[in-house]
């Protein structure tokens, strides 16, 4: 096996997590009770169907067609939104669950793109490099808004778990 078959193969899992995570931040965004992480979900949705575009751009700028190959981890983080979001929905921590989830999905892609940049200007592809470094900033930003959220306002709000309280009451043995 050398680098350039890992570059590729890594590539085809992040265009998978990528294509998995369009299609479940628009439910995340729903679930969100907050007006600023509803709003920083739908822009990241938009960031996301770019990176899909930007990915696919460097499948062909390496000769070919863009490839997927199935995203375990980015299955069970979302996996676990998902079961955050149906546990928690509609009381005030959900925000915070939300953001931390969130956070989980991005801390994994900041480390997959890290590495895929770095592979691409090993192999001598500058342009990809530079364009693995474009969707990595994204992310990080992303991250780091995410962060100033919870913060400011998400972890503040969930203080009040009297509710929930109630449901972990009747959902746990």
């Amino acid at each position: 096996m050398t680098l350039k078959k890992l570059f590729h193969d890594r590539l085809a899992v992040i265009y998978d997590a990528e294509s998995r995570l369009v299609g479940a931040l628009d439910q995340m965004a729903v679930a969100a009770t907050c007006a600023a992480l509803k709003e920083a979900i739908l822009k990241h949705h938009e960031e996301k169907k770019d990176h899909l575009l930007k990915l696919e751009g460097i499948f062909e700028e390496l000769g070919g067609r863009a490839a997927r190959k199935t995203s375990e981890a980015t299955i069970a983080l979302l996996y676990e939104s998902y079961e955050v979001t149906s546990t928690f929905g509609g009381f005030p921590v959900i925000n915070a669950a939300l953001i931390a989830s969130l956070q989980k999905i991005e801390h994994y892609e900041i480390a997959s793109y890290g590495c895929l940049r770095d592979w691409a200007a090993v192999l001598g592809h500058q342009n990809v490099s530079e364009t693995l470094q474009k969707i990595l900033e994204q992310d990080k930003a992303t991250n780091r808004a995410l962060t100033e959220l919870a913060r400011t306002r998400s972890n503040h709000e969930a203080l009040c778990e009297e509710p929930i309280k109630e449901v972990l009451a009747t959902t746990q043995p």
